[in-house]
């Protein structure tokens, strides 16, 4: 995930998230080789950002941008839906409101998706300090992102996913022959993993749920993926 960064002192580049649960995961199961997930700052060319963090005083800075680009927007459509979507925000973005913060229509997204607006990607508006991960933290919620763990003596590491993949969307992430050769899923809950010494451990103590690949892997669960290729 690259988050474009505006009035906030921290350094362009990749950086680290300090995932607690991938933290006590490594703690149980010592493995040979930790993956964290790493986010990258950047604060050149913005429209390359997945989310935007901007210090509160500076929020006018990315505001102003948007409404002139509405404003043309407005100007030159003839599209009637167009110019009362212009008109909506440019309200909102005068009252100081990033666009991602108010409620549009699926046709509306579409058509604010083509025009790209920058506080139309998911913005942060950061009031005070901020460490790294609580930065990271809040732009990973906003971007509706969640993470799905593997986990064993080998390795153990964080994946980032959209909120509601699938099972077999979310072994895809791992590698594409997963998704291709899918099977099924063992799923254990993080709280129910950290309850007993193992996958093992989990699957004697009925806490594992073999699923097909339609369903939805939560925020926080551990999976293994079944597959043949």
């Amino acid at each position: 995930m690259k988050i474009y960064l505006s009035g906030l002192d921290f350094d362009a580049g990749k950086v680290k998230y300090n995932d607690e649960r991938l933290i006590k995961l490594s703690e149980k199961f010592k493995p040979k080789k930790i993956a964290p997930f790493f986010a990258e700052f950047i604060t050149d060319d913005p429209e390359q950002a997945d989310a935007v963090a901007v210090r509160k005083d500076n929020i006018l800075d990315l505001l102003i941008p948007d409404i002139e680009k509405m404003e043309g927007r407005l100007e030159r459509s003839e599209n009637q839906d167009e110019k009362k979507l212009a008109e909506k925000c440019i309200r909102a973005m005068e009252e100081e409101k990033a666009l991602c913060d108010i409620d549009f229509s699926e046709a509306e997204k579409s058509v604010l998706k083509a025009l790209s607006p920058l506080t139309f990607k998911p913005t942060i508006i950061i009031d005070g300090d901020i460490s790294t991960d609580e930065l990271i933290g809040r732009a990973l919620k906003k971007a509706g992102i969640m993470f799905f763990y593997t986990a064993g003596q080998d390795e153990c590491k964080a994946w980032p996913a959209e909120k509601n993949s699938s099972a077999v969307e979310c072994a895809g992430k791992i590698h594409s022959d997963l998704a291709r050769g899918f099977i099924r899923a063992d799923v254990v809950t993080f709280n129910d993993m950290m309850s007993v010494f193992n996958m093992h451990g989990a699957k004697e103590k009925g806490l594992v749920k073999t699923v097909e690949k339609d369903h939805i892997i939560e925020d926080g669960d551990i999976i293994e993926i079944k597959f043949n290729v």
